[in-house]
């Protein structure tokens, strides 16, 4: 009790408590619809986008930006999407309007080798005219560094008749983004043109821990999966339903011109307790038009099977959640949200939260991350989605917000050792990541006790056999604590493998690499 005391005296006492520092990305050329990306070879290095042609990089974590403009001779036209492979190399996808003629006629993919300071126009798929191609996102199997893109193909984008139709594609690239594969459809059950309730919008690919790829969407029946276990190749005869969504994705939000519920997918790759288990994310209005909410759903078998909707925002009930986004550190296999909250006001003020849930969607720690609160307007357009990324408990959220008639792009530095306080009188230890990790001879593997306990600390192969005992039941004393691990002791060959920290009461597992 005296260390957790101690421990929290120190915490309280460092500048800025209680507050996530936030920074501004840009506030030009009305930007919104906000895409980010870390770089996990360096944490520094993030990568941004906005409506409808904006880029900006950060070398700094994210506490200053340059920002920069999108060029393409088939012309930007928004839904940008950023994502980055093992070698640091970013990749900026987004539509097209090719002369101001062809309205959303393909997509493209734009690459940067330098993080983001300059851009190469790399690649288009899916040029299909007359059909139209519409919010496409994209995720890299960093396995292999396959790029896996899904979207939604328009017979005619807007269009009231019968006869047009709105389908899934796919298609994917095996050399970094240089050619694509003839766009494949995935979704059995086509929606409707209008881009409302009855349209299938939403698909955001994910990669599983033996490079299945998942994809999940909604339509007018709710929530629908499909799965590919051979890299994109086939898929599933029949999609797999997750979830209704009473009231519809296209729902209204007092002073927006326009809101919407579509689902964010991810999978957990990080080792952890939670390995496979693949998570879906959306809002809706089940509980009413003026009580949107935020749910997950959650599946520990590939996809078969889905847990009822688990309510992600902690309020009372009668207060707007909306504009939800999902990232998972695949470092520690937590699940981190952002949205926007009006719980603390009776109008339509509105707040940045976040959650986050470190034992795999069971429980959620909500948390305020905006410094102040703005006001939306029904004349200003402020996108359909927000965005975060994560890796290693370094936590980057993204979101739109208006003042007057100025739309702005903003992040936070989340401070995750706030968000821990209120974890220590239930833990019994932290484990930080092995350093030098990747290594070829010897690492350090340090944690804190937060009570004199009992435990082991053992490393893993990929199957989940022991291969070393570092600790072996072991009294320790709280504090902290620092382990040499000399992998030539135990004539272990390269290769990736598990450690973990075990108690009674808790365990933590992490990855490490061995040259």
């Amino acid at each position: 009790m005296k260390y957790r005391f101690l421990l929290y005296l120190l915490i309280v006492s460092l500048p800025g408590f209680g507050q996530h520092t936030n920074v501004l990305i840009s506030d030009a050329s009305n930007p919104e619809e906000p895409t980010i990306v870390i770089n996990p070879k360096n944490t520094d290095q993030l990568v941004a986008g906005a409506n409808i042609n904006n880029v900006y990089y950060s070398q700094d974590g994210g506490q200053t930006w340059t920002s920069n403009f999108m060029a393409s001779e088939y012309f930007v036209w928004g839904d940008p999407c950023v994502i980055v492979d093992t070698l640091g190399h970013f990749y900026y996808f987004h539509l097209s309007n090719t002369d101001f003629t062809y309205f959303i006629d393909r997509m493209i993919c734009q690459k940067s080798t330098d993080g983001g300071m300059s851009w190469s126009e790399l690649s288009y798929f899916s040029h299909d005219w007359p059909k139209q191609q519409d919010k496409e996102w994209a995720v890299v199997d960093r396995a292999n560094n396959n790029i896996y893109v899904s979207w939604t193909q328009f017979d005619s984008y807007g269009s009231y008749s019968t006869s047009d139709s709105s389908v899934i594609l796919f298609t994917r690239s095996l050399d970094a983004g240089a050619t694509w594969s003839q766009p494949l459809r995935i979704n059995k059950m086509a929606g409707d043109c209008i881009d409302s309730d009855n349209t299938v919008e939403g698909a955001v690919p994910t990669v599983g821990p033996n490079g299945e790829v998942y994809v999940a969407w909604v339509g007018e029946n709710g929530i629908y999966f499909d799965r590919s276990i051979d890299m994109g190749i086939s898929w599933l005869e029949d999609d797999i339903f997750v979830s209704s969504v009473p009231g519809g994705w296209d729902y209204v939000i007092p002073g927006l011109m326009r809101c919407n519920g579509l689902p964010v997918t991810a999978c957990d790759t990080s080792g952890g307790p939670y390995h496979g288990t693949i998570y879906i994310n959306w809002s809706d209005q089940r509980n009413g038009s003026d009580d949107t909410d935020i749910w997950l759903a959650k599946s520990t078998d590939g996809g078969n099977s889905w847990t009822n909707p688990i309510r992600v925002n902690d309020d009372p009930a009668g207060k707007h959640q909306f504009l939800t986004w999902m990232a998972i550190d695949q470092v520690t296999g937590y699940l981190w949200f952002v949205f926007y909250d009006r719980r603390n006001y009776y109008n339509a003020l509105t707040d940045v939260y976040m959650a986050v849930s470190k034992d795999g969607g069971q429980s959620f720690q909500n948390f305020k991350i905006s410094e102040s609160h703005f006001a939306p307007s029904n004349a200003v357009f402020m996108g359909d989605y927000n965005n975060i990324t994560a890796h290693n408990n370094v936590v980057r959220p993204i979101w739109t917000r208006l003042d007057n008639t100025q739309l702005s792009v903003w992040t936070a530095l989340v401070n995750t050792q706030i968000l821990e306080v209120d974890q220590i009188e239930e833990s019994t230890f932290s484990m930080s990541q092995n350093s030098p990790n990747p290594f070829s001879e010897k690492t350090l593997i340090k944690y804190k006790l937060y009570r004199n306990s009992t435990v082991s600390l053992k490393v893993l192969n990929v199957y989940g056999q022991e291969v070393a005992i570092l600790i072996d039941h072991e009294k320790r004393d709280f504090g902290r604590h620092i382990l040499e691990f000399d992998v030539q002791s135990y004539d272990l060959p390269p290769g990736l493998y598990f450690y973990s920290l075990i108690s009674d009461q808790q365990s933590i597992i992490k990855k490490m690499i061995v040259n």
